[in-house]
């Protein structure tokens, strides 16, 4: 195995969630060129953004919320922690709003913006893609939008 599949093989445990050790071993390389790999290809930032999703920054947030006032319901509390403990649970309740917004319709009309372009340009050597299909895909995108609108 060449070095470059060494690299793509270590990058694929990386985002499986293999630790770094795990993986040099596995791989066969030093633990020094695996951290230069994973610092220099930024895939710790990569690795950061596929495991952090919306719901689960929500759920951990609410989880959280749960325990402080698991901590507020005991009889062990200290009352000069009360003020301290609300004002917890308001911050995080306050950011599980922030967070916990669903997308917008400027956002999906962006997305599909995007998505339409990249199938224009696949379009010159992908036969799948066809004008038929692109008619087909806009109608739909133009129904989903609409109804998203009404909804909001």
């Amino acid at each position: 195995m060449d070095n470059k599949q060494k690299k793509e093989l270590a990058r694929l445990y990386y985002f499986q969630g293999m630790s770094q050790k795990q993986i040099a071993g596995k791989v066969g390389v030093s633990a020094v060129t695996l951290g230069r790999w994973v610092e220099k290809e930024g895939w710790k930032e990569t690795r950061s953004g596929m495991n952090i999703t919306r719901p689960e920054l929500v759920n951990k947030n609410l989880l959280l919320i749960s325990r402080l006032l698991d901590k507020l319901n005991s009889e062990e509390i200290d009352l000069g922690d009360v003020g301290k403990i609300v004002d917890q649970i308001s911050k995080l309740a306050a950011a599980v709003e922030r967070i916990d917004k669903k997308a917008n319709v400027v956002d999906t009309i962006e997305v599909f913006s995007a998505l339409n372009k990249w199938l224009e340009t696949r379009m010159e050597w992908d036969n799948n893609i066809t004008p038929e299909f692109m008619r087909l895909l806009t109608h739909y995108q133009e129904l989903f939008i609409n109804e998203k609108m009404k909804k909001q």
